[in-house]
């Protein structure tokens, strides 16, 4: 009986992977990508998807998922409440109001592991297994107290700049500005840029900044992914979606509108997705972790340049 249980579970889990990457293919077969998306109404400035209770923002494919479903169905901004949420806030989702799922991922060591390394004195594997809730968007509910989505405003582009110095200031990753090609060197940890002048729109210099400094969080000394991949190797496009991704993100989190950096990649990652049904989540996980690298160290900074003067005071 145990056996059929599990077999229905892994079977429903596969449906899941299957589901979510046939919505992605079927996106980017149209030439869409998930996670270039209009923004603008309303007058909200692009942002990440967030928990509207908590402030938490969203991540790894949940992303997607959210940008797509705001997209679909004209939502205006991205603060999400699960229904408990929304009572709890003073509000409620409105009658005949459909949801969006999204995804948590959670792991588990079976007994029969947990013999197994007792007995060789091994590490146990845990085995991993998704778990999915629904949200619904603050636009789906009613009686929800005024501000609760916690939209800010959108960034000028005066200050998005500042913004993305900053965040490549704060990596520490060596960053060089010449030449005619953008890239990432694996062997010398090093981003090449062209200077500004070489981009038509200034803030596509930044843009293409943070697409490289998304490879840099790939090195053994920080994130650990598969860098050095031949050219036209689906880890290649791994990678590259990895990047497109993790700017993606970076841009949102900035308030600067995310493009598309490589759209001739489109074909090799539809090849990708199609030969594995779980490449797109492991890609969002790891965008999402590079993103979190870098705008993590970007709040180090900020904290610690604000701590200096305070430290600096002598008391009278």
């Amino acid at each position: 009986m145990r056996k059929t249980n599990n077999r229905g579970a892994k079977g429903e889990r596969g449906d899941l992977y299957r589901q979510v990457t046939a919505r992605i293919v079927a996106e980017l077969e149209a030439g869409r990508l998930p996670w270039v998306q209009p923004w603008g109404s309303a007058g909200i400035g692009p942002c990440l998807p967030h928990n509207a209770a908590t402030k938490r923002p969203y991540s790894g494919i949940n992303i997607l998922l959210l940008w797509g479903a705001a997209q679909e169905r004209g939502f205006a901004g991205q603060g999400w409440l699960t229904f408990r949420q929304a009572l709890g806030a003073g509000g409620a989702v409105r009658k005949g109001e459909r949801g969006t799922t999204v995804f948590y991922a959670d792991s588990f060591v079976p007994k029969e592991e947990k013999a197994r390394a007792a007995e060789t004195g091994e590490d146990a594997k845990a085995v991993t297994f998704l778990k999915r809730f629904t949200v619904f968007h603050i636009d789906q509910c009613d009686g929800l107290p005024e501000g609760l989505g916690g939209e800010a405003a959108p960034v000028s582009e005066a200050d998005q700049v500042p913004l993305a110095e900053a965040v490549i200031a704060a990596s520490g990753v060596p960053f060089r500005i010449g030449g005619d090609e953008a890239y990432y060197a694996p062997g010398l940890d090093m981003v090449v840029v062209p200077p500004q002048r070489a981009f038509f729109a200034p803030i596509n210099f930044y843009r293409t900044a943070l697409h490289e400094l998304t490879h840099a969080t790939g090195h053994a000394k920080r994130l650990g992914r598969q860098l050095l991949n031949a050219f036209g190797s689906k880890d290649y496009a791994r990678e590259e979606l990895v990047a497109e991704m993790g700017s993606a993100f970076l841009c949102a989190a900035l308030g600067i509108v995310p493009t598309v950096r490589h759209a001739d990649y489109i074909g090799a990652w539809l090849a990708v997705l199609r030969d594995d049904n779980r490449a797109i989540f492991r890609a969002a996980s790891q965008a999402s972790k590079a993103a979190d690298w870098l705008l993590t160290r970007h709040r180090e900074a900020e904290e610690a340049a604000a701590a200096l003067p305070q430290a600096g005071r002598i008391a009278a």
